[in-house]
């Protein structure tokens, strides 16, 4: 494909369906821990980089990397609303995506349009088949994505490119920035352990791959073991290693982070001194605001305040056929898939519960006019003659422990004195050889549920040591309450497992119609996969 003018190509006439079924072609069998993994090799990835002739457009980016465990994903939202808000041309690569994988590539805030991302695909994706051979065989699915977000910010001539990294930092596809201008290292904890070690030094050692010579990094409070680790790197690189704090609500005037929770204000700090150095070091302002403690400039309030991501701490009513019941129906939407993160999750869902009569913050975007001023101050009238009950919607993927996922989850949420009546157990609908929604999943006769069940035996067996030491365990509203469990394949008295994630949302759809005086609060997370998959359903 012939390039334009700044190596922006023309515009390709292919099909959006025919590129996600190139990029899925990409989908490896393999685990992400298999070392067979050949097209997987990080030290391909500088190959596959001279193939796109992007050596020397990546050494002129003007890179934010941002590793960590917790937090990476909303540190680097906030940290592009903030450039943003400052004038700045932004991209912004982020993962997993949960609707559409344009969602990973953000040009100025917004998710590249089909035609762009078609145009840019083709171009990388054609010069690498016709270059790769056996010996280099084509980059495996991440791997390709994120040399294309160096494509697309190349191209168009971003001022700064916010990076995510993928999984770890030392061998992660955005670690061929060999000079960025800031790196910044989120909350660590325990996650991808099969992959990235057993211990948090080891997990930080990972991390901290991103660091580099001389080049300013910043990270939050850690674990002891975790900052040893950093500090350790950071010292034979010296690079100079600061520490941030949350921020201060105070120095936001009045106004609310654009994320919710409180885990927000130590990303916010962190995106802050993100930006600050970056505009420091490239020349946009004298002195950091980083010993400001009085104020924040406006522009970073702006962007703070306006930053938004899916998946995170949403909140989202499902719009069904049945107007009359709009809002007794909410789900409260989550990607938490660590014991750490699952923790911070579980308090925010018990805060927001307790809140969402008196400030319901709904998932309305400008463009969706299906939520109305009207429809909102509706749902507050109802609210008051309603009880509430709990459902959880949970899956995780098989790697993870539920033994330290699900006790986090019950004890946090008993703790705020919020109990689930039912948990609801499913397999995501997501195909995992298959990018976007054009594949058809497998019928529910055909699924395998075998890790649901293990999920389902986990929580009874919890719930009858908690209700053993609680007796009020499952008092979660005082009216017995009606759940059509028909369509379940396995009903348990605290929880049931579906085989597909519909036929669970038509059962908390059928209960709200059996149940007219009672609202369903339902707690989605474990997975982003699983978070996508229910914003699919919800928002068509």
């Amino acid at each position: 494909m012939a390039e334009g003018e700044n190596g922006s190509p023309k515009s390709s006439g292919a099909p959006y369906e025919e590129a996600l079924d190139a990029l899925s072609s990409l989908i490896t069998k393999r685990t992400r821990a298999d070392k067979s993994n050949t097209g997987d090799r990080f030290d391909l990835v500088l190959e596959y980089v001279k193939m796109l002739d992007l050596e020397e457009p990546i050494s002129k980016m003007k890179v934010i990397h941002v590793a960590g465990t917790k937090g990476k994903g909303s540190t680097c939202t906030f940290t592009e609303s903030i450039l943003r808000s400052c004038g700045f041309r932004t991209g912004l690569f982020t993962s997993p995506h949960l609707i559409d994988v344009r969602e990973r590539f953000r040009l100025d805030g917004a998710d590249i349009c089909e035609e762009k991302f078609l145009a840019y695909f083709w171009w990388c994706f054609d010069r690498l088949k016709e270059k790769t051979d056996d010996d280099v065989p084509m980059p495996t699915y991440f791997r390709f994505l994120a040399l294309l977000a160096f494509k697309i910010f190349a191209a168009e001539q971003v001022d700064v490119a916010v990076l995510e990294v993928g999984l770890g930092g030392k061998y992660d596809a955005t670690n061929v920035v060999q000079a960025p201008i800031v790196c910044g290292i989120t909350s660590l904890g325990y996650d991808h352990m099969e992959i990235l070690g057993n211990t948090l030094g080891e997990i930080a050692g990972e991390k901290a791959g991103i660091l580099k010579y001389r080049v300013p990094a910043f990270t939050v409070p850690q674990p002891d073991e975790a900052m040893c680790v950093l500090e350790e790197k950071a010292s034979k690189l010296d690079v100079p290693l600061k520490v941030v704090t949350p921020l201060d609500a105070k120095l936001l005037n009045g106004q609310r982070l654009g994320l919710e929770g409180e885990h927000q204000y130590l990303n916010a700090g962190l995106a802050i001194a993100l930006c600050s150095t970056w505009l420091k070091r490239t020349g946009q302002l004298e002195d950091t605001y980083l010993e400001q403690t009085s104020t924040l400039p406006e522009q970073f309030i702006q962007g703070l305040k306006t930053a938004s991501l899916q998946g995170r701490a949403q909140i989202v009513p499902d719009q069904y056929t049945n107007t009359e019941n709009s809002g007794d129906l909410i789900f409260y939407l989550d990607g938490a898939h660590s014991p750490e993160s699952l923790e911070v999750s579980a308090s925010w869902f018990s805060l927001a519960i307790r809140e969402d009569h008196q400030d319901l913050r709904l998932d309305c975007q400008p463009q969706d006019s299906r939520f109305s001023h009207e429809m909102v101050q509706r749902h507050l009238g109802e609210v008051a003659r309603k009880n509430s009950t709990q459902i959880l919607l949970f899956n995780c993927m098989s790697v993870r422990d539920p033994q330290l996922l699900l006790p986090r989850l019950i004890q946090t949420c008993a703790d705020h004195g919020v109990h689930f009546k039912k948990a609801l157990f499913v397999p995501n609908t997501s195909l995992y050889n298959k990018v976007g929604s054009h594949g058809s999943p497998l019928p529910d006769s055909k699924v395998d549920l075998s890790w649901q069940f293990n999920l389902q035996r986990a929580w009874e067996n919890l719930i009858k040591c908690y209700k053993g030491a609680d007796a009020k365990i499952l008092d979660a509203v005082s009216e017995e309450v009606k759940y059509d469990m028909e369509m379940s394949v396995n009903n348990c008295e605290h929880s049931a497992v579906f085989s597909s994630l519909p036929l669970a949302i038509k059962c908390l759809r059928d209960s709200v119609q059996q149940n007219q005086s009672v609202r369903f609060q339902v707690f989605v997370t474990g997975s982003l996969h699983l978070v996508g998959d229910v914003l699919r359903i919800v928002k068509k």
